[in-house]
């Protein structure tokens, strides 16, 4: 793979205040902000050859200072992946660690002092420069700061898990090098960078350069006080870690090496020296980066950021009606979030019905709800609060929804009542506008056949909770018009969401997976298999909980109502469970507050063989989603499985370091002994074998 190279510009400047010259070092790949600064070996040794003439010329006393900063909006995002990619021994692993070191380390090691102004964002190598660095300033609207590796099956390796402990304290150091990264990589704002202590200043965006050379200028004069802390004691040590293990375990259950190995560093932080811990990070680098775990989470990070930019089977703008003003009919909890998504995102009226004055003031209540808590968290201003707030209307008179240029229906998972629903809005709303359903398995066709114009019918799968999960699946029946599927994906774009395009086959791709295997988990269970044994048996592909604990967040009535939706299209591939029918009937709740199945549930499965052990669960599991995914192939629910992969890791919260759901089969060699081929190339998500 050809490096995209980011050059290193060195040159001097005059310091304000007479402080003397410093030696500037900007980070510029010329795309003028295309893509983003990263780092290869070709990039690495240049700005290791401008740090060797920084050291001589300090040495000399020509300068006094080294300030390292990028161009636009980023400063570096790190290392660059598609060199990464490309890796394929230990060795080639090892001398990328080794030159990462051995550059960024130069930087704390200079005879004078060394600064770092993010004028952007800074990911992984990137921010380990600047942590690399004496001091550091930021501009004050910097948003994303990180060390995502731990995210995608590495660590934090160019120092990352030494520097950051010790400079943050270890608790700290452990959010920002771990615990971020596995809340769906979140980053850190410049504001709290400065709370923690990771940046000394913040600088206005205006004349950002004139801002930090100035700073520089100042805390070389001692008029600014940079950020400074005493290292934590080893007993303050020790708990964090602790603490932080046990959270780990709740979270990832063993699955996954890099962030267990990403927590040993961060622990061995306080007491090695820095070659001894450089060294290890060496070592984890040089086992994870020609990992197949890695090579699938790059796999699935580059198919998802494309995803979110060119969604498949998106007929293009062009095509899409504007939408000024949305219709909801209910207005239960997917209604209410959806409205609020709607008026926050989209700026426009929403409208919203339901059958009584009772539902009406509920629907109310959780808008106002939904809203306060927004203001609470910060995320909206009291203005912007009060303007989303003004844009909903809740009311019981369908002809509200009548001036809508898009309504979507969100009311109860029954086929009679949907198309009862769409029939109804027929009557009232003009021909142009686009009719949507919300309905998570149901037949979009069939709900729409019995229109006049079932062409402007088009599904809109939302996931629980809305604001939060980013997939829709659009949903396409053999009706749909052009224009009424782009508008479709033309909303979801607006929404911020990432769009697939699926075909009307029950379940569409979500659901559809994630019941069958459901279905396979509770048929282990009517066989004999215990339900604590069940529960554990997926442990080790790291999903987001298990299988009783999802049963309960989606809930039994729910989950069954689909489940037989499913088992009546699909047949005997999806099994009914008598004792989960028994168990919703009961109101039973099948999981503690942990998330741990509840072992007095095994009531309602009376068994009748010996049942499987946890590899054995594991294994009808993954065969029976492998057939799945081969059956979706075939009917052409997608196009192409890399868009299944999209699905399940948007929609289901499938880890990014399994690759999604392709990679993951073929690693465990599922897909070849069920389907009788890869389900991807040999390469694409995994170190190639040839």
């Amino acid at each position: 793979m050809t490096e995209y190279v980011t050059h290193v510009e060195a040159r001097d400047v005059e310091l304000p205040r007479g402080a003397g010259t410093a030696l500037l070092l900007v980070l510029d790949n010329g795309s003028d902000g295309a893509r983003p600064a990263t780092l290869g070996g070709a990039g690495l040794t240049e700005l290791r050859e401008r740090l060797t003439e920084a050291r001589e010329r300090a040495a000399r006393g020509e300068i006094v200072a080294v300030v390292v900063t990028g161009v636009g909006g980023c400063f570096c995002a790190g290392a660059d992946l598609q060199v990464v990619a490309s890796l394929r021994t230990r060795a080639e692993a090892r001398e990328v660690a080794e030159l990462g070191h051995a550059t960024l380390r130069m930087l704390g090691e200079l005879e004078v002092p060394s600064f770092a102004l993010l004028n952007g964002y800074a990911f992984g190598g990137g921010l380990e420069i600047a942590l690399h660095c004496t001091f550091r300033a930021a501009a004050d609207d910097v948003r994303r700061l990180a060390l995502p590796e731990a995210h995608l099956g590495l660590v934090a390796g160019w120092g990352g898990t030494y520097l950051a402990p010790r400079l943050l304290g270890i608790e700290r150091g452990i959010e920002l090098a771990l615990e971020r990264p596995l809340a769906n990589n979140r980053p850190t704002d410049a504001r709290t960078a400065l709370e923690w202590g990771l940046v000394d200043a913040l600088l206005s965006r205006e004349s950002f350069l004139d801002a930090g050379l100035d700073w520089v200028a100042r805390v070389l004069a001692d008029e600014a006080t940079p950020h400074r802390r005493s290292l934590d004691d080893a007993a303050t040590w020790r708990a964090a870690v602790d603490a932080a293990r046990e959270r780990l375990h709740a979270r990832l259950r063993g699955a996954r090496k890099a962030p267990y190995r990403t927590l040993e560093l961060l622990a061995a932080a306080r007491d090695n020296d820095r070659d001894t811990h450089f060294a290890a990070e060496d070592d984890a680098l040089e086992e994870f980066l020609v990992s197949d775990g890695l090579h699938a989470a790059l796999y699935a990070f580059e198919l998802t950021t494309r995803a979110a930019r060119r969604p498949s089977g998106d007929p293009g703008p062009e095509a899409a009606r504007e939408v000024g003003a949305v219709g909801i009919v209910g207005a239960g909890l997917m209604a209410t979030q959806l409205a609020v998504l709607f008026a926050s995102r989209l700026g426009v009226p929403v409208v919203l019905r339901d059958l009584d004055d009772e539902r009406v003031a509920a629907g109310r209540a959780a808008i106002e709800a939904q809203v306060d808590q927004l203001r609470a968290r910060g995320r909206v201003s009291d203005d912007e609060a009060a303007r989303i707030l003004g844009s909903c209307t809740v009311t019981t008179e369908l002809a509200e929804l009548a001036r809508a240029d898009l309504v979507i229906e969100a009311v109860t998972e029954v086929l009679a009542v949907k198309k009862s629903v769409l029939a109804e809005l027929e009557q009232i709303v003009p021909a142009e506008t686009i009719l949507a359903t919300n309905t998570s398995a149901l037949s979009v066709t069939a709900m729409g056949e019995h229109l006049a114009n079932p062409s402007r019918v088009v599904g809109l799968h939302f996931f629980n909770p809305v604001a939060a999960m980013p997939l829709v699946e659009v949903v396409r029946t053999p009706a749909t018009s052009p224009a009424a599927l782009a508008t479709a994906f033309a909303l979801a774009r607006a929404l911020g969401k990432t769009a697939v395009g699926v075909a009307d086959r029950p379940g569409f791709v979500v659901n559809r997976l994630l019941l069958r295997m459901l279905a396979d988990v509770a048929a282990t269970v009517e066989e004999g298999t215990s339900v604590e044994v069940a529960d554990r048996a997926l442990d080790p592909l790291g999903l987001p909980m298990r299988p009783f604990r999802l049963l309960d967040l989606v809930g039994l009535s729910v989950a069954l109502h689909v489940l037989e939706t499913l088992h009546s299209e699909l047949g005997d591939r999806f099994p009914l469970s008598p004792g989960l029918a028994a168990l919703r009937d009961e109101g039973a709740r099948l999981a503690d507050r942990d998330g741990a199945v509840d072992p007095a549930i095994q009531r309602a499965f009376p068994g009748g063989g010996p049942g499987l052990d946890e590899q054995g669960v594991r294994t009808r599991v993954l065969e029976g989603l492998a057939e799945e995914v081969g059956a979706m192939l075939d009917e052409r629910v997608v196009d192409d499985v890399r868009e299944i992969d999209v699905c399940m890791i948007l929609g289901a919260g499938w880890p990014i370091a399994n690759g999604g759901i392709a990679p993951l089969l073929d690693r465990e060699g599922v897909s070849e002994r069920v389907l009788g081929r890869r389900l991807l190339p040999d390469g694409v998500a995994n170190v190639a074998r040839q």
